[in-house]
């Protein structure tokens, strides 16, 4: 099992992440909610703002405070795949 450092000392299973997205949009923010609501939230911001919402296949949603540029190298992706399409 791999653990990669999700920030501030908070580790997460690589192989166990389904997908990694923005927390602005609204349907993000209700998946939060809602995983609030079911007790699957894990919040591994430490008191900061979150940047990033790791889905995880457990149903589990992880806050990570560190933005997704900064996450992806860590789990072996290129950040320049990062950019929107146009």
């Amino acid at each position: 099992m791999e653990l990669v450092s999700i920030g501030y000392g908070g580790l997460v299973a690589s192989q166990r992440v389904i997908a990694v997205v923005s927390p602005d949009s609204a349907p993000v923010k209700r998946l939060i909610a809602e995983a609030r609501d079911r007790s699957m939230l894990i919040d591994a911001t430490f008191g900061r703002k979150t940047a990033a919402v790791l889905l995880m296949d457990s149903d589990h949603v992880v806050l990570s405070a560190l933005p997704l540029e900064k996450l992806a190298p860590r789990f072996g992706l290129d950040p320049a795949a990062l950019e929107e399409e146009p």
